[in-house]
C-alpha cells in the first residue's frame, strides 16, 4: 500500500469527545524500494516530542495467498533509500514477523506479541512504532503498534490514503477589514494540502505568515452517516474556525471566498488525467 496515510480521521472525534485515552496523531509512509518484495515503512507519532521510526518491510510470499512480513532495523543511521535501497543494511526481527494472508487483495497479518516483546529492549523508543498487526481495507489501514497496547487489547491505529489538492489563495493585505475595491492582493499559487488534516499557513508575498492558515480534513458527521471533505480558515491567534466549505469526499475540486480570502484547489490525481 504504498504512499502516505494518517488517522486524523480517529483522533478528530477522540478529541471532539474528550476521550480519557484518545489515539496519538499517526503518519505512516509505505516507499517502494527497487526490489519489489522490499518497501520501507517510515512511522511518525506526533506527539511532545515526536517520535519517529523506520522499517524496512520484506514480504515473503507462501502458497495459497499465506506469507509474512518481516520488518527489519536499520543498521546503520542513515541507510539508503529510493534507488539506493540496500536490503544488506538491515537487521531482520525473525521474532516480530507478521504472518497470515499477504494476497494482493488481502492483506492481514500478525506477530506473536509475546515473542516480540523480548526484541523490545534492544530497539528502543523506536520499537513503541513497530507494526503487531496489519490489516488492509479499501483506503485503510489497520494497524496495532507496539504502543498500542497501553489502550486495550482491541486498540488499532486506523491510518487513511492522504489525498493531495494543490491550487491557490488569494489574500487581502488588509484581511477581514478590506475594503470592496483594495487592490492588495498576496498570491499563493503553489498550496498544497493533504485531506487527513493537512494545514498550510497563509503567507504575505515577502514570505512571513498572515496569522492565517487553510485546515482540510476528511470527517463524519450525524453519527457517522455524513462523510465530508471539509476546508477552513483558521485564525492563528486564536486557533478558531472563521469559515469553512463542504464538498463530498469524492470531490476533485474545493474551494471557497470570504471576499477578502479567496481558495481554489484541485485533487491533484484529477488534474493529472
Amino acid at each position: 500500500p504504498a504512499g502516505q496515510s494518517a488517522n486524523h480521521a480517529q483522533v478528530w472525534p477522540a478529541r471532539e469527545s474528550a476521550a480519557a485515552i484518545a489515539p496519538a496523531h499517526v503518519v505512516v509512509t509505505v516507499e517502494p524500494t527497487p526490489q519489489a518484495d522490499w518497501s520501507l515503512w517510515r512511522i511518525r507519532l506526533d506527539a511532545t516530542p515526536a517520535l519517529e521510526a523506520t522499517w524496512a518491510m520484506h514480504h515473503v510470499g507462501g502458497a495459497n495467498g499465506a506469507g509474512l512480513l518481516l520488518p527489519h532495523r536499520a543498521l546503520l543511521a542513515n541507510p539508503a533509500d529510493g534507488a539506493a535501497f540496500d536490503a544488506r543494511q538491515w537487521a531482520p526481527l525473525e521474532a516480530c514477523a507478521l504472518r497470515g494472508s499477504v494476497a494482493a487483495a488481502d492483506l492481514r497479518v500478525a506477530a506473536d506479541s509475546a515473542a516480540c516483546a523480548a526484541l523490545v529492549p534492544g530497539l528502543g523508543p523506536a520499537a513503541a512504532l513497530l507494526p503487531l498487526a496489519v490489516e488492509r481495507e479499501g483506503e485503510w489501514l489497520r494497524l496495532r503498534l507496539y504502543a498500542d497496547q497501553a489502550r486495550g487489547a482491541d486498540a488499532r491505529t486506523d491510518v487513511r490514503k492522504v489525498e493531495v489538492f494543490g491550487g491557490w489563495a488569494a489574500l487581502n493585505g488588509a484581511g477581514p477589514n478590506a475594503a470592496a475595491d483594495s487592490k492588495d492582493w498576496h498570491m499563493d499559487r503553489a498550496l498544497r494540502l493533504g485531506s487527513e488534516g493537512g494545514r498550510v499557513t497563509l503567507k504575505w508575498r515577502d514570505g512571513k505568515p498572515s496569522g492565517y492558515s487553510l485546515v482540510m480534513e476528511r470527517l463524519t458527521y450525524r453519527d457517522g452517516n455524513v462523510p465530508v471533505l471539509k476546508l477552513s480558515v483558521i485564525d492563528d491567534r486564536s486557533g478558531s474556525t472563521l469559515a469553512y466549505a463542504w464538498a463530498n469526499p469524492e470531490a476533485s475540486r474545493i474551494g471557497l471566498s470570504l471576499g477578502w480570502v479567496q481558495v481554489g484547489l484541485e485533487r491533484e490525481a484529477a488534474a493529472a488525467r
